[in-house]
Formats: structure tokens, C-alpha cells, sequence
């Protein structure tokens, strides 16, 4: 059976704040830890109101406090923001606290706009250092070179798991290079998808971290009750998007019964194509949908984004998306 894992901003809904979307996030880590989910993966994202992820790390930290089993880990930080001793230093704090449980995915975006980014205290003019960063960060986490002067402790040693996240064929090109899994960021910018699949696994070179390709699909999933009540709940996400491309970022909007009433229809095209790896439906309109994914790319693993108003309704799609992939790998298992 495929893996598959989770994708979390902790979106805060409309009516709501960031306390209640940080324990949402808690409740959706615990429910889908008890689903069978692989991972749990936070992203970093930088002055946005409908997003409480931003401290990434302290929240890694405290999911993985409220868990048992799963994973819990970043996808992503954004490292450009950060020195990486930084960050050896926090996930291998994380991974003495819980051994064999952290992940690391690394992206290459600031994760937020300019001015944010200089408030990061972070200078982006200079030539591009994140193939070096991530060597570098990389290192902190293996066992020291001789000579090594500079060590991250915690962090030497500990073997946090690194990933590449990517959305464009620079990553799948420097994550094919140095050896390690490749995350691509389908569920919101799918265009170079299939081209950097196929870069990834036609020029990986294997490493001490892998010996073969290890690439994982993010899928948007709005699992309802019936297709109806799917496409209800995907609405909240396409409002946010809309009003994020329109540069009017908020919280999670409730849903509608009509999206077509509330975004143009040129914006909603836009939408539409940036959020088109996804499932939305019923039970069965969903497993459809996401066997249908799994057989075009043929993924290694899974991870599931679903930016759902009702916390409930969310733990619910989880649940169902957990299902369907239970049953896609019984049926593949019995096909092959």
C-alpha cells in the first residue's frame, strides 16, 4: 500500500482565532494518527492571517508532544530564511526529543513577500546559496568530518531524514543530485508536475540516503458525504485562494453553495487550475479521483491537503481520504 501522510498550514477559519486553529491542529494530528496516516507535516509561511504555521519547529514540537506514532515534520522550511545551524539545531533538538519520528523537507521559496522577507532579517540579493544550505544543513545531521569545526548540538549525529520540496524542475533536478526524496507541491502548483517527476527519476543518483527515487504527490482532498457536499467544502479553499491572488490574503472563508456567485470567472479559471490535483466528492467520487492520480504518476507516497472551515467536516475528509487509499492498495495488491 502507498503511503500516505498529511499537509497542515493550521488554517485559521473565519470566526475563529489562532488559539483555535493551533488546537484544530492538534485534533487533526491525534484523529489522523488514529486513521493510519504515515506523516504529519506543518509548512512555514510568513505574515499571513489565515495561516498559523509560521513558527514551524515550536509547533512541530508540540504536535508531535500531543502524538504517539505518526511523523511529524516540516514541509516545509523555507531555508532561505534561515542559517542552517539554525535549523540543524532546532530538528535536532526535535529528533532527541523524539527519536525517529522528524522529518526535515526544505524548500527553496522565502514563503512570504518582500518586505516580510526582509523583516526576516534575511537578504535576498545575493546569488542563490540553497544547494550549498542544504549541504551544509545536511551535514550538521551526519556524523562530523574530520576537522569539522562547527557542529550543531543537538542535531550531530541524528540522522533527521532531509527532503526536497519543490513546485518547478529546480528541484526535482537538485533533490535527483544529492539523492534525496522529493516532495513537489501539486496541490497548488501543478504545471511542471509530470516534467519534474520525470527529471527527478531519470538522473537520481543513489546515496547513502536512498538507492532508488522517492518522489511524493500532494493531492487537494474535500471528501463529503456526497459530491455535493465535496464541492461545499472545497469552496472555502478557492475563496482563500482567489482573495491570495488578488492580494487580499484572510482567514479561511466559510464555504458557499455557489463559488461561481462570489469569484469572477476568469480568477475562478486561475483557481480551478492551480488546485486541480485534487479529489472532491463522496466516498467513492473520491477514491475514483485519487486512484486515477496514483495511476498517472505513480507515486512513492501520498500527501493529503485539505483546507476545510468546519474542523470537524476536516477530520471527517481525512478519515474518508484514509479510506480510499486503504482500498486503492487492497485493490492494486490484489491486481498485481
Amino acid at each position: 500500500m502507498i503511503p500516505f501522510s498529511v499537509l497542515d498550514l493550521s488554517p485559521v477559519p473565519e470566526g475563529h482565532d489562532i488559539a483555535r486553529a493551533l488546537a484544530n491542529t492538534v485534533d487533526l494530528a491525534q484523529a489522523t494518527e488514529e486513521a493510519g496516516f504515515t506523516r504529519y507535516w506543518m509548512a512555514e509561511h510568513h505574515n499571513m492571517p489565515g495561516i498559523a504555521s509560521a513558527a514551524t519547529s515550536v509547533l512541530i514540537g508540540h504536535v508531535a508532544g500531543q502524538t504517539r506514532r505518526i511523523r511529524v515534520g516540516a514541509g516545509g522550511i523555507m531555508l532561505p530564511n534561515h542559517a542552517p545551524l539554525v535549523i540543524a539545531e532546532q530538528f535536532g533538538t526535535l529528533a532527541t526529543l523524539y527519536p525517529d519520528r522528524i522529518d526535515l523537507g526544505l524548500g527553496r521559496a522565502p514563503g512570504t513577500d518582500q518586505e516580510t522577507m526582509h523583516a526576516l532579517r534575511r537578504n535576498m540579493s545575493g546569488p542563490d546559496r540553497f544547494p550549498q544550505d542544504v549541504m551544509e544543513l545536511v551535514q550538521y545531521f551526519q556524523q562530523p568530518k574530520e576537522g569539522q569545526r562547527v557542529r550543531a548540538f543537538p542535531g550531530t549525529g541524528t540522522g533527521v531524514p532531509v527532503w526536497i520540496l519543490g513546485s518547478s524542475l529546480y528541484g526535482a533536478q537538485l533533490a535527483a543530485y544529492l539523492g534525496l526524496p522529493y516532495a513537489f507541491a501539486s496541490h497548488f502548483a501543478p504545471g511542471d508536475l509530470e516534467q519534474a517527476v520525470q527529471v527527478y527519476r531519470s538522473t537520481f543518483k543513489p546515496s547513502h540516503f536512498l538507492d532508488k527515487p522517492h518522489f511524493m504527490l500532494a493531492v487537494n482532498v474535500f471528501a463529503g458525504a456526497d459530491d455535493e457536499e465535496g464541492a461545499f467544502l472545497r469552496s472555502s479553499m478557492q475563496l482563500a485562494f482567489a482573495r491570495l491572488r488578488s492580494g487580499q490574503p484572510g482567514k479561511l472563508p466559510r464555504p458557499v453553495d455557489r463559488i461561481e456567485d462570489h469569484v469572477d470567472p476568469a480568477m475562478l479559471r486561475m483557481v480551478n487550475m492551480a488546485l486541480s490535483v485534487s479529489a472532491v466528492g463522496g466516498p467513492d467520487t473520491v477514491q475514483a479521483q485519487l486512484a486515477a492520480l496514483i495511476a498517472k504518476y505513480q507515486p512513492d507516497e501520498v500527501i493529503i491537503n485539505g483546507q476545510i472551515h468546519d474542523i470537524d467536516k476536516r477530520i471527517a475528509s481525512f478519515q474518508m481520504a484514509a479510506q480510499a487509499m486503504r482500498t486503492i492498495g487492497q485493490t492494486a495488491g490484489q491486481t498485481a
